[in-house]
């Protein structure tokens, strides 16, 4: 009799972590076993009702090392609340903390290849969990784009075998399921089979963001609170950030390539503000098969956590309504606005740690964007600099590519500060 499966949901707090739980309400019969939660330290008192609701006998939080004691007792504390509030008693047996426990929980759970790990950790720091969950032989329902990004090779190295990665990014997930119309051997996630690939290129289609229309003069002065105002989306600040510069979609194609095996080049990003057409694949005769469906992460979701399979999503995930008129739109994307998928366009075909280097400084920039210390324009700017200041290395070991993108952060705090000065230095002027 085949065992149970089991689920490792990392970032069990954050958006996707929280709409993952939501969607094992309606898988019944099909829902893995949560058998851990990982999540940075700023939702305790929320990870420990997701502990005792779920019954999760391991749990883990990041944080830094001075942190671990103070953090282990409010997490006690938040369960016993927890669980005075619920009919259901305190199950967590362990606790992990520390800078590693996201990558510690997925060696204590032990997960086996029947099992899947959720990888929704936000930022690089989830290249290491995603290597942890590889290295177990695990399903890895990949939302943290970033560990691919960042270590696109390593990641290809420690796959154990084919189709072991499942993307949860709605482009990614809307690509590998209209490769599934289609005959493609190449790549991480779709089916093998024989035979040559069909595929002429993919299609990633982006919402525009909160600036869509808008020239880049126009940009100049933007805040955080305009950039964080997602037309269509919900999502945390770095991720909204990211697609207001268009950031986000060029992480998005580098992730595709790596994905799918497709050529940089022959990846193409259209502007479709009405995010449900989620991506499209183009084969050779001049088809185009396309993914369509409510602008809804739930669905992604629920398919890496069942692919190839779907389940019965009614309650949980409205459908496309085909009774009233409606109408879709496609436009092309101003790259004079936001060059930023153009850079990672070159990043990827650079070298094996660009990719890294724009990723790190990015990172670095749009957390001092969202404080008030840079300018919304000088976000690609600063990612563009570091990358013509790098010249790249092939095939990177770990160490490596741990060095290159502490290199690329550095270098970006130090042109965020030089900018920050200059502008005040002129303000100072001005006065």
């Amino acid at each position: 009799m085949t065992e149970p499966s089991r689920l490792v949901l990392l970032g069990s707090t954050g958006s996707i972590g929280t709409q993952a739980l939501q969607v094992l309400t309606r898988l019944r019969d099909r829902a893995p076993q949560v058998a851990a939660l990982a999540a940075g330290g700023s939702r305790l008192d929320l990870l420990a009702e997701q502990a005792v609701a779920w019954q999760v006998p391991v749990l883990a939080v990041a944080c830094r090392g001075e942190e671990q004691d103070s953090v282990r007792e409010h997490l006690r504390q938040a369960l016993s609340r927890a669980a005075a509030r619920s009919v259901m008693p305190d199950p967590v047996t362990t606790v992990l903390t520390g800078p590693q426990a996201t990558v510690d929980v997925v060696e204590a759970a032990a997960p086996a290849r029947n099992d899947t790990v959720l990888n929704a950790v936000t930022g690089s720091v989830g290249l290491l969990p995603t290597l942890a969950a590889l290295r177990s032989g695990a399903r890895l329902a990949l939302a943290n784009k970033e560990s691919l990004v960042v270590g696109g090779a390593l990641v290809r190295d420690a796959l154990q075998r084919p189709g072991q990665v499942v993307p949860v990014d709605s482009e990614h997930s809307a690509i590998a399921q209209c490769l599934l119309s289609a005959r493609h051997e190449r790549g991480l996630t779709s089916p093998l089979v024989t035979g040559r690939s069909e595929v002429r290129r993919l299609v990633l289609t982006a919402s525009g963001g909160p600036f869509r229309g808008r020239r880049r003069e126009e940009l100049v002065g933007v805040t955080a609170a305009q950039a964080l105002d997602h037309p269509t989306w919900s999502m945390g600040p770095v991720v909204t950030v990211n697609s207001s510069t268009m950031v986000n979609k060029g992480l998005e194609l580098i992730e595709a390539h790596l994905l799918f095996d497709v050529a940089p080049g022959d990846i193409d990003v259209v502007v479709h503000p009405q995010s449900v057409v989620h991506s499209m694949v183009e084969l050779l005769d001049g088809a185009t098969i396309a993914q369509a469906s409510p602008p809804d992460m739930r669905l992604p979701i629920a398919l890496g956590l069942t692919w190839p399979d779907r389940e019965d999503l009614s309650g949980l995930v409205e459908p496309n309504r085909w009774e009233n008129p409606v109408a879709w739109t496609f436009e092309p994307l101003d790259s004079q606005t936001f060059p930023a998928v153009d850079l990672a366009r070159q990043a990827v075909s650079a070298s094996d740690t660009h990719p890294a280097v724009l990723n790190a400084a990015n990172e670095q920039v749009v957390e001092a964007f969202l404080t008030g210390g840079l300018e919304w324009l000088d976000v690609v700017s600063i990612d563009a600099a570091v990358l013509a200041e790098h010249e790249g290395l092939s095939s990177p070991g770990l160490d490596e590519l741990l060095e290159v993108e502490s290199w690329a952060r550095a270098r970006a705090q130090e042109m965020v500060k030089d900018r920050s000065g200059a502008r005040t230095g002129h303000m100072g002027g001005d006065a």
